[in-house]
């Protein structure tokens, strides 16, 4: 009885036919012949409304939904939900499903309107955009059922709680689909990389064909065969790259609503990929304070799985990061000189003069490629027409912070510390076609 009243609702239809009725009742104590025809309205509607009760409740389980989750969410992207109805009811049913979305999403009307036939099933879609990784509870899914008389709604509680995590954007490595090219050129990313001389690693001799780079003649064997015969290279594997994830307090700035962090956290996942497309071995590892989430630099069928699992949760703790930390640990722990990729974010030069020492240590034993972040929100401050003396100030503040982005860009190159100054919705593309054009130079 207690499940029947917590279930049975009265619908708007039945409250305005009552409302209209009381004012016939109204009406009845000056026109007799109004009371009259009131009360058999009113009985009218007592009789239609138990009968609508009793086909609502006759029934037992006559909705069913599923929803069909994926198996993990992607952060930043579009995630595909699906939910699939069926109604077991011998008539038409209006329904109204109010789905518990996780708390992440701030949405508590999120609800759809649906109309089923009898016995018909229907699939329904909806896209679900994360903004943050971490763990997301799905709720049930409360369905409300009304007859075609819209007098009385019964509700039914379906669905099943269900944990699923939300990984670093997985679904954007289809946008950075790795295909092996020649040697001639390799595109990746958004755009194509050029390659600029060749690797180290001899391959063969061949003979010279229209196109092949006159820089590798080889002249001994040209004089031995009488035709111009060239040697062929090919880039060098196994090389061990390692992306390096600054989870300071200054990659915490929003831009579209995701975090510099998330941005760094999506490009790892995507160019780890790549390194391991390429065939040379990837890691990652992540600092504040202290080294965190370190994943050694490998080439096994596992390593994609192991780096997800490890960027699944990384979250900054809102400090200062510590250089002279990172400094250490690699040091101890990467003994082969290898690529480090560092994600992080140097507001002014003069940031970049404190971490600085740090740099210059770490590139004398590594390739150091530092990726940093373009304000791209001071850009419309600059465009904009100033129209009174603080929007000028405001303009010229903002082309002095870009300014300032460029200045440290030449002070990493002044002591060979290669750089990506970047925004943050082109950091994966311009990540991986750096680190295709550090490998086509034969630079590390």
């Amino acid at each position: 009885m207690k499940h029947f009243y917590n279930t049975l609702f009265l619908n708007n239809r039945f409250f305005y036919f009552l409302s209209g009725i009381a004012a016939l009742f109204v009406v009845g104590f000056f026109a007799p012949i109004f009371y009259e025809i009131s009360k058999v309205l009113l009985f009218v509607l007592s009789v239609l409304t138990i009968v609508d009760v009793f086909i609502l409740y006759k029934t037992k389980n006559a909705i069913n939904v599923d929803r069909i989750l994926p198996e993990r969410l992607s952060n930043g992207d579009e995630n595909k939900i699906s939910l699939t109805l069926k109604n077991d009811y011998p008539f038409k049913v209006n329904l109204s499903l109010i789905e518990e979305l996780p708390f992440q999403f701030q949405k508590r009307d999120f609800f759809f309107d649906q109309k089923l036939h009898q016995n018909e099933e229907k699939i329904i879609h909806y896209n679900l955009k994360p903004k943050e990784r971490g763990l997301y509870l799905f709720g049930n899914i409360n369905v409300y059922a009304s007859s075609p008389l819209l007098l009385a709604t019964k509700k039914y509680v379906l669905g099943t709680e269900k944990e699923i995590k939300c990984y670093p954007s997985f679904l954007k490595l289809r946008e950075f689909n790795i295909k092996t090219f020649n040697n001639s050129s390799t595109s990746y990313g958004t755009r194509k990389v050029r390659r600029i001389g060749h690797s180290l690693e001899f391959e063969q001799i061949k003979e010279y064909v229209s196109g092949d780079d006159i820089r590798t003649i080889n002249w001994k064997a040209t004089a031995k065969r009488n035709q111009l015969m060239i040697n062929q290279y090919v880039e060098e594997k196994s090389q061990s790259v390692y992306v390096i994830i600054d989870k300071g307090r200054t990659m915490q700035m929003q831009f579209n609503e995701l975090s510099l962090l998330d941005y760094a956290v999506n490009a790892t996942l995507a160019i780890s990929n790549v390194i391991l497309k390429k065939e040379d071995k990837a890691g990652i590892l992540s600092f504040s304070k202290q080294l965190e989430d370190l994943v050694v630099a490998e080439r096994r069928n596992s390593q994609m799985n192991l780096i997800s699992e490890a960027l699944y949760n990384v979250k900054t703790n809102f400090e200062e990061s510590d250089f002279s930390t990172l400094y250490a640990v690699v040091k101890r722990k990467i003994t082969q000189r290898s690529l480090l990729i560092l994600f992080t974010n140097f507001m002014t030069l003069d940031s970049l003069h404190r971490q600085l020492p740090y740099l210059r240590a770490l590139a004398k034993n590594h390739l150091v490629l530092v990726v940093f972040f373009k304000n791209t929100e001071l850009n419309s401050l600059i465009d904009a027409k100033a129209d009174n003396i603080q929007e000028v100030y405001d303009s010229i503040i903002a082309e002095k912070f870009i300014y300032e982005k460029q200045r440290i860009v030449n002070e990493l190159k002044k002591y060979g510390i290669q750089s990506v100054l970047t925004s943050p919705e082109n950091l994966t593309g311009n990540t991986i076609n750096k680190y295709l054009d550090l490998k086509s130079r034969g630079l590390f």
